[in-house]
């Protein structure tokens, strides 16, 4: 009998029967519903309401939000602002940045390895985090003996240090690949340093520097939690302006069209991104990953790692260093007093335990979506690699590219009818799964492409139901890709800070709410809360890193 399934299978293989049909069956038809279902009541309708809530008044055309961008000063300012600090947050960024990409790509070095993951860390924390780690750094009582709050200098240090890992990573990646051969036959043909790498290695890079430009430039265009605790309403970005209008001058026209208007930079950003990659692309001899990076031989060469590596250490990690240092900093000495108080809940207005509470349980119930419409998203993708699946794929990827105060705008304006539900908590963790779902559909997407058909079709021809066919065969093998997913999405839930400042409510903060609310207070007993609850965000959001990063299926489903 298994002779005979075994030379049936094999005859069945070869004459091309096709695949298990999943998305044929009706079980595979639910499983596109559910995205597009998802993506479409939680995504496409709360940005088709703003856009609507921006163009018309009381069911008639209206473009005075649009005119009042032009003519009232603060919106005004807003818009350039908002422009001009991302393309200089930028360019600082690739200015520190490319030497650090440079030495870890070109130099060797004990602790490589572990250089390349901690430059990585900053990425990964939340920005209230980052806020406040720059305010214990910048500002009144910090070490330096600066006050930079409310400065845009803070705000461009602080989207340096954030935005440093995807220039290192992105940027560092490509220029391992490149053979320093190239360069070295400049050098020998009489070209100086300097212009062999500007006339032979710059034009190589001017790709993988393009996208990571445009990348930093969107992400620093759409900060929200950065701008909001160093620079203030002064320095007001459209992603703060957005949130101002609507929470506190409750002009939800205003807010609206800025929403619009950020949308169409996002936009704008996007086109110039695929615009770049295209102008710049190259076809070049590369080399395997790592082969092309030397040892230090020459003393300049040791200086020229030196001096990278400590300022890497410098910059990176005083930031961090100041935010646990003066979260134990009390007026008693060095203790833990902060989280203490903390426990106790003894700021007004704020329940630092009970945001922690309220944080575990919304990451909690934003995994259950995320999980469940990405593994759909996952299995439609791999199963239709044609249109259908890019398209979906393509679809599901814009989230990653909107604001989270967009989105979250859009939950406040959207869901008001039939039945209004702006109060409920479960929009919150809605709003972190519509983030966190193409993290999900990112790490188990690969993992589920390098499953081998045949085990499908030998399975479906022995008679295994689709629905079996997933559950015995592709389930266990992507359910560590999957445990990746949640942790991603529960790093995401924890730190989010942008949808949420529209739909918390005061009685249940999350932690970056209650952070942002400790700030606000004067005192030092309440600055020293804050830093000592970003400092357990911190850890928080390291800790799923890590565990990730353990979990992780080598060379599979990695950012």
């Amino acid at each position: 009998m298994d002779r005979g399934r075994n030379l049936l299978k094999s005859e069945v293989l070869k004459s091309g029967v096709p695949k298990s049909g999943i998305l044929k069956s009706g079980a595979g038809r639910w499983l596109l519903v559910v995205p597009v279902l998802f993506f479409g009541l939680f995504f496409l309708y709360p940005l088709v309401r703003v856009v609507m809530r921006s163009l018309s008044l009381d069911g008639s055309l209206d473009l005075s939000p649009f005119l009042e961008i032009l003519t009232k000063g603060s919106l005004r300012r807003a818009a350039w602002f908002t422009v001009w600090q991302a393309a200089a947050s930028t360019l600082a960024t690739l200015v520190f940045a490319l030497p650090g990409a440079y030495v870890l790509a070109r130099y060797s070095f004990f602790g490589r390895r572990l250089v390349r993951a901690a430059v990585t860390v900053p990425f990964v924390l939340p920005t209230v985090v980052v806020g406040a780690a720059y305010l214990a750094l910048l500002g009144p009582g910090g070490p330096l003996g600066v006050d930079l709050r409310q400065t845009v200098w803070a705000i461009l240090i602080a989207h340096v240090f954030f935005n440093y890992a995807v220039v290192v990573r992105m940027v560092g990646s490509f220029w391992e690949l490149i053979d320093p051969k190239l360069e070295e036959a400049a050098r020998v043909l009489g070209a100086a340093r300097l212009r062999a790498f500007l006339n032979v290695t710059l034009p190589l890079l001017l790709p993988p520097i393009a996208a990571a430009a445009s990348i930093v430039f969107l992400f620093t265009f759409t900060s929200f939690g950065v701008v909001l605790i160093l620079g203030g309403f002064g320095y007001a970005t459209i992603e703060v302006a957005v949130w101002r209008e609507a929470v506190i001058n409750l002009d939800l026209a205003a807010s609206a069209a800025l929403a619009v208007v950020q949308l169409a930079g996002v936009g704008a950003a996007l086109w110039a991104y695929t615009r770049l990659q295209q102008r710049y692309a190259r076809r070049l001899p590369l080399r395997p990953s790592g082969s092309a990076a030397r040892r230090p031989r020459t003393p300049r060469q040791y200086l020229v790692v030196g001096a990278v590596l400590a300022s890497m250490l410098i910059y990176l990690g005083a930031p961090i260093a100041a935010l646990v240092w003066r979260s134990l900093d009390t007026a008693a000495g060095l203790g833990p007093d902060h989280y203490t108080a903390l426990v106790r809940g003894g700021a007004p207005f704020v329940d630092p335990g009970e945001a922690v509470v309220n944080s575990l349980w919304f990451a909690v119930a934003a995994v259950v979506p995320a999980l469940a419409v990405g593994l759909a998203s996952a299995v439609v993708i791999v199963r239709r690699p044609g249109r259908l699946g890019a398209r979906l794929d393509t679809l599901l990827m814009l989230p990653l590219g909107t604001s989270a105060v967009t989105i979250g705008f859009g939950f406040l304006v959207a869901f008001d009818w039939p039945v209004d539900l702006r109060t409920s908590l479960w929009l919150i963790p809605l709003a972190h799964s519509v983030v966190a779902v193409p993290f999900v559909i990112r790490t188990v997407v690969p993992v589920l492409r390098s499953v081998q058909p045949r085990l499908r079709e030998a399975a479906a021809v022995l008679g295994a139901s689709p629905r079996r066919v997933f559950r015995e065969i592709e389930l266990p093998i992507i359910s560590r890709a999957a445990l990746v997913g949640a942790g991603f999405a529960a790093a995401v839930s924890l730190g989010e800070f942008g949808a949420t400042a529209f739909l918390v409510r005061p009685d249940r903060p999350t932690i970056p709410n209650a952070i942002f609310r400790l700030l606000g207070q004067p005192g030092a007993a309440t600055l020293g809360q804050a830093l000592a609850l970003s400092t357990v965000l911190m850890i928080l959001t390291t800790m799923i890193i890590m565990a990730i990063d353990r979990y992780r299926v080598a060379g599979l489903g990695e950012f």
